[in-house]
């Protein structure tokens, strides 16, 4: 059977600044660009107008309205079925740095009504309500949501800690951290739009690289037992070696599943694919050249205690810098 890097036997360690400044250099840049531009949110998060339409032809199907609206400026509308087959609620919204109000309203509301008729003809479009709708996320959801994740990095830390020890805890955190703001910051860049599909995809993402770097810690904790003479330095690389063919294998196939989701979904899936895709990618490579390079600095600074003399950085063999 194939086995990819079955031999592995790389100096992961010794490109850690390298992976250091790649990160910033990707990670600065799209966070002042966000503090510039701010995040695209969407109608969930910003509030936007709700129109109520029948549609006589039966063949008009979402995709079709979705289209008419975007061959006329209206992008990232929210359409879904009302009922009957043939009614449909649109919620989009016009330019979303104005903020909802009865004018806006009726704006989005005549915009919304000119396109489907211009696409579809006026006898097949009819609107029934127009009406200005909240955020569904308002900023008491999103607090509730922030204390929870901080809740969760707090349990994970604790986990991680009593499983393994905190120096292994705070390595762990600290990769996923990376990762959530190295996909805020993609995010910045392609100036995707954050709905609650994205929020998911984000947090699918926390659950995957931290499962990626326990991996690799767990065959570290194994390796220090099995290798009592060598110096945390060439246990890590070892560790990241001998897991490497793991996940490479599991990154690839779940990219090749988002990269379809890239080529053949929708405008809808396009963003939770766009975040999925990155953040797997970036939660691999925290896990090679972020968790395990932190773990060996907090090592340096606060050795271990350990009989064997397996986990002080003095070993014979280690690097001094």
């Amino acid at each position: 059977m194939l086995r990819l890097f079955n031999q592995a036997n790389f100096e992961f360690l010794a490109r850690r600044r390298v992976a250091y400044g790649l990160t910033l250099a990707f990670v600065i840049p799209g966070l002042l660009l966000l503090g510039i531009r701010g995040l695209n949110t969407s109608i969930e998060f910003t509030g936007g107008t709700l129109v109520q339409i029948h549609v006589s032809d039966s063949a008009i199907r979402t995709a079709d309205i979705r289209q008419a609206l975007a061959t006329t400026g209206i992008e990232a509308a929210e359409i879904q079925t009302f009922g009957a087959p043939d009614e449909f609620v649109i919620r989009a919204r016009l330019d979303p740095r104005v903020e909802v109000s009865e004018e806006t309203t009726q704006e989005t509301g005549v915009a919304v009504r000119d396109a489907l008729t211009g696409a579809f003809g006026e006898d097949v479009i009819r609107v029934d309500r127009v009406e200005a709708v909240g955020p569904k996320v308002g900023s008491e959801l999103r607090e509730r949501t922030l204390m929870a994740l901080l809740l969760a990095f707090g349990a994970i830390f604790l986990v991680i800690w009593f499983r393994y020890e905190w120096r292994f805890s705070l390595a762990a955190v600290l990769a996923t951290l990376h990762d959530i703001v190295a996909t805020v910051a993609f995010a910045a860049y392609l100036n995707l739009e954050v709905s609650l599909v994205v929020v998911a995809a984000l947090l699918t993402i926390i659950g995957y690289s931290l499962n990626d770097t326990i991996v690799t810690f767990d065959r570290v904790r194994e390796n220090l037992k099995k290798y009592k003479r060598d110096n945390i330095y060439e246990i890590l690389n070892r560790s990241i070696n001998e897991t490497l063919p793991r996940t490479v294998l599991t990154s690839g196939t779940t990219v090749m599943a988002t990269t379809a989701l890239l080529i053949l979904g929708g405008p809808v899936i396009r963003p939770f694919a766009w975040v999925m895709t990155f953040g797997i990618v970036t939660g691999t490579f925290s896990s090679i050249f972020i968790a395990s390079p932190i773990l060996w600095s907090v090592e340096r600074r606060w050795p271990g205690e350990d009989v064997r003399g397996a986990r002080t950085i003095a070993a014979k063999g280690a690097p001094a810098t």
